[in-house]
């Protein structure tokens, strides 16, 4: 088994995308690959076979790499609650909450888990791409550190940098990360990449040339901007876009302050006769959509208080009373209710809070965390997605489920206009995203999976094209 680990020299710099490029294009080499993030900070998450649950971008670099998702490309996940306090996943299950402050008492017991998760894949394949988190010049996070430098050192992994020239600086970004970091982490970094480049690659040859005198390091390559990536599932919610398409079909998406899993809405996205709206905060929800719908949330009662103090329920009550569609999906859906209860503080102070009361339902959250993939039918087709929330909601409404898979899920208001649902991921299934849409008035011949596909493949090409992907691979070891 080999590895090489791909940091950045900040959050956000392309290091998910340019490992599942890699993945794809070690995969045809014909060599048996898998991803691995120590640790990941993302509410967005994908549901594993077993019942775990990790980033979502490592489900995206798993099916690069032409594999199942596990546990174990992502055995450290924390899913922010508030701006100080995380919920962590260990190994797709949620062991604690810790506040920000606290957490780094917590790393050093966490490595002894990253180690097992990274030792099972090396038993399995033949090379390893791993992805850092942040950036390896936060010295301060350097203590006990799991995500960046503790590992490669730990595992003897050498590191690749990416800097990003898009967002400016890139000069400074890679040649200031080897002025502060320890010379034992920067004897690791074996080269580096200029990611997100702009216009004509010769105009930057003399700032790649300076970085490799000033640093040592090799240069691999600079990678033009790959247009392409907001075709793929996003992990991060800075990657939401506010607006696409120009489809005749308006959907909106208020963006919650916690919004989790908000995938669900790229096969939207995707769509050429839908124009997906994201509506950022201090913003009212357009008042020509057709439907809209209500996304995840890793706090569902901070989210409707954020949803309120937006006015965007006042909005939100104007669009039913023009007779327009609503659907919540998991915390979106408990939002639609009459109460959400939460004595025991799960979904963080313990309370209650009255709902948006547009479905005769009452949730009740619980410890247990319902982790699990579904296959059933929703609205009368066939269906598959994943479930991941802690409530139980039940009402009136939920007399007339969403789905059945092959037990009731989700409610339906007496109307038929409003409706949610505990299901993520369901609209990535061509069939029953074509009916929904055929419901609103619109329609569909998108085969979103294939299109994803096909964007990877892409995406593998434009790195061979532009990285010394030969000699990056070789850097495994």
């Amino acid at each position: 088994m080999r590895a090489v680990m791909i940091q950045g020299t900040g959050s956000n710099v392309g290091k998910s995308l340019l490992v599942a490029g890699l993945c794809r294009a070690a995969r045809a080499r014909g060599m048996s690959v898998a991803p691995f993030k120590p640790q990941n900070m993302s509410n967005n998450a994908a549901v594993t076979a077993d019942g775990g649950e990790i980033g979502r971008a490592q489900a995206l670099q798993a099916l690069a790499a032409g594999l199942e998702p596990s546990v174990h490309m992502n055995p450290v996940l924390l899913k922010p609650e508030t701006d100080r306090a995380a919920q962590v996943i260990v190994q797709g299950r949620a062991v604690t909450r810790a506040a920000a402050a606290d957490y780094g008492a917590l790393k050093a017991g966490l490595m002894s888990a990253v180690m097992d998760s990274f030792a099972q894949l090396k038993a399995r394949h033949d090379l390893i791409i791993v992805e850092g988190a942040g950036s390896p010049a936060e010295v301060n996070l350097r203590p006990c550190d799991i995500a960046n430098m503790g590992f490669a050192r730990t595992a003897d992994v050498p590191v690749v940098l990416a800097g990003d020239i898009d967002r400016g600086g890139v000069i400074a970004q890679i040649v200031g990360t080897q002025a502060v970091i320890d010379p034992q982490d920067a004897a690791m970094i074996q080269g580096f990449i200029v990611n997100r480049f702009r216009g004509d690659p010769a105009l930057f040859d003399q700032g790649r040339a300076f970085i490799a005198a000033r640093t040592g390091w090799p240069d691999l390559g600079l990678v033009p901007w790959f247009a392409d990536a907001s075709l793929l599932p996003a992990e991060d919610a800075v990657d939401l876009r506010r607006a696409s398409g120009g489809g005749a079909l308006h959907i909106a998406c208020p963006m919650l302050s916690r919004i989790a899993n908000f995938d669900d809405l790229d096969p939207l996205a995707a769509e050429p006769g839908v124009r997906l709206t994201m509506v950022p905060p201090g913003r009212a929800l357009p008042g020509d959509a057709d439907l809209v719908i209500l996304p995840g949330s890793k706090s569902t009662r901070g989210d409707l208080a954020f949803l309120r103090a937006q006015g965007w329920d006042i909005d939100l009550a104007a669009h039913v009373r023009r007779g327009g569609h609503v659907l919540g999906i998991c915390g979106g859906y408990q939002m639609l209710g009459r109460h959400i209860h939460d004595p025991d503080g799960h979904d963080g102070a313990p309370g209650s809070d009255p709902g948006l009361g547009l479905l005769q339902i009452d949730t009740h959250m619980a410890a247990e965390k319902r982790l699990t993939r579904i296959h059933g039918q929703a609205l009368g087709h066939l269906v598959q997605g994943y479930e991941i929330h802690m409530g139980r909601s039940h009402g009136p409404d939920s007399q007339r489920p969403f789905a059945n898979i092959p037990e009731p899920d989700g409610a339906i208001s007496a109307d038929g206009r409003i409706m949610g649902t505990y299901l993520h991921g369901i609209f990535t299934d061509n069939g029953f995203r074509a009916a929904w849409l055929a419901r609103l008035g619109g329609s569909s011949t998108l085969d979103y999976a294939a299109g994803v596909e096909a964007v990877l493949d892409r995406l593998a090409r434009h790195l061979e094209t532009h990285l010394d992907i030969d000699r990056i691979l070789g850097l495994a070891r």
